[in-house]
């Protein structure tokens, strides 16, 4: 299943984006092999699976890659491999002896995928960071805020999933259409940096119109009466994105602000009014409330659901946005493919879990896993 069926994938086991690239890679159909390290195995396997779900859909081996056997056993599977993701601070593959020179001396046609924060070069490469430094860096968390606050931290979304993980798995998937052509593998330098400055090109363009001023003045940035979220009476909230006018008029109908006599939509200095207005009206109602006159109309609402709710909503049901797997509820593969669906291959596996397996899949004969394990390169 999925359209990556067929192409293999290693992945040196990480956090955060490098794992969130091999699962969406996992969730279109490659097999990915999490390669963790022995530190990492367990003495005894729980009965029950992980609840990392970023490691969902793809098997455990377990390398010593400070042993000389290990780093050897690595690279024999590079051989078979279409792609390799690591995420290590620049110049640590190398000194481990699995970069990408060694790499793609085993294996010409390997795509070696690289994912940081700040890139393989430039003053910072060698600085530890994390979400939050680096969307910070590329522009993009000034941005991010109301007016008069300080930027807000949108979690780890824009940096590590959508800047780092996503794009990352993009350069692959593009790599190797590439190399169906070419046969020749190469290097995919991803960095949260530059995938979080690229996730802000429209505001670029915007500033660039000069039509984006200060944080949390702006029409997508809270600045707007008419795109925002709001309280409703009983605590809860909802969001509005009345950007269009046909829209605007249908949220002004439903909420009976239609009635009074308002400024123009655009008038930038009547906006603090407005959201005053809007937002005084919306308290005297209860979400429930709110989703009864607004759902299936044009205003472009939705309620503000927390991620339980979510689960549960009528919409993501009837499109199974959300699955089951092992007891566990979570987000289902994205995008969808008529054809070739993606699917979750299984819960998160432990480390090591399945180290005897894959090798044996991979070619290793039975007295290699033995003598591995003897040298305590496995586990």
């Amino acid at each position: 299943m999925g359209p990556l069926q067929g192409k293999k994938i290693i992945e040196i086991a990480g956090i955060g984006p490098g794992p969130f690239c091999a699962m969406v890679l996992s969730d279109l159909g490659a097999e990915v092999i999490r390669v963790d390290r022995v530190s990492a195995v367990p003495d005894e396997f729980p009965e029950n699976p992980s609840f990392d779900l970023l490691n969902r859909g793809r098997k455990s081996v377990a390398f010593d890659l400070k042993n000389p056997e290990g780093v050897k056993s690595l690279l024999r599977l590079v051989e078979d491999a279409d792609a390799l993701i690591e995420g290590f601070r620049p110049g640590v593959a190398e000194r481990l002896g699995i970069g990408p020179e060694e790499c793609l001396q085993r294996n010409p046609k390997l795509i070696y995928g690289r994912m940081t924060g700040w890139g393989q070069d430039g003053p910072y490469a060698n600085m530890a960071g994390h979400d939050i430094n680096y969307i910070a860096l590329s522009g993009v968390l000034g941005t991010i805020g109301r007016q008069g606050e300080a930027p807000v931290p949108p979690i780890n979304l824009v940096g590590d999933f959508g800047g780092g993980g996503m794009l990352l798995a993009l350069g692959i998937c593009a790599a190797l259409v590439e190399v169906s052509n070419s046969n020749k593998g190469q290097v995919v330098d991803a960095a949260m940096t530059d995938g979080s400055a690229l996730l802000a090109t429209m505001i670029h363009s915007f500033i660039a119109m000069g039509i984006w001023g200060e944080r949390g003045t702006n029409m997508l940035d809270t600045g707007a009466p008419f795109y925002d979220v709001y309280e409703c009476a009983d605590g809860e909230y909802i969001s509005l994105g009345s950007i269009e006018s046909q829209f605007y008029a249908e949220l002004l109908r439903i909420t009976g602000l239609d009635q009074e006599e308002l400024p123009k939509q655009m008038d930038r200095s009547q906006w603090p009014l407005m959201k005053e207005k809007i937002a005084r009206t919306i308290q005297e109602k209860t979400r429930d409330q709110w989703v009864e006159l607004m759902e299936g109309t044009d205003v472009c609402f939705a309620p503000v659901l927390s991620p339980s709710e979510a689960f549960v909503h009528p919409h993501n049901v009837e499109r199974g946005t959300f699955v089951e797997v092992a007891g566990i509820q979570q987000p289902a593969p994205a995008p969808r493919f008529s054809r070739t669906p993606g699917v979750i291959d299984g819960p998160p596996p432990h480390p090591g879990e399945h180290t005897t397996e894959i090798l044996s899949n991979w070619g290793f004969s039975k007295d290699e896993i033995e003598n591995l394990r003897a040298m305590n390169a496995i586990k």
